[in-house]
């Protein structure tokens, strides 16, 4: 998966519009291969990305779990972390 397509679902408080519309154009980067569009296919790239947005919302409506909701510092202090491990130097 993309790396920079983060996790929605469950989380207090639940992803934003701008959340969901980004992970959306990075779906959609990722599957056409490029980060910008010619003019000739940019009405095709945006729509796409309206689309998987809209979509992605539906999804994240109708997941059901009965997990507690993810606290969204918690969860980004452990990613940051983990990211400071992999990529600290090495001795």
């Amino acid at each position: 998966m993309c790396r920079a397509i983060k996790t929605l679902h469950n989380f207090a408080p639940p992803a934003t519009d701008d959340e969901i519309r980004a992970s959306a154009m990075q779906f959609v980067r990722k599957i056409s291969g490029t980060t910008r569009p010619s003019k000739a296919n940019e009405d095709v790239f945006n729509r796409a990305v309206d689309e998987v947005a809209h979509i992605a919302h539906h999804l994240l409506a109708d997941l059901v779990t009965t997990a507690p909701p993810r606290d969204r510092a918690e969860f980004a202090a452990k990613a940051k972390a983990r990211s400071a491990q992999r990529y600290a130097p090495r001795a």
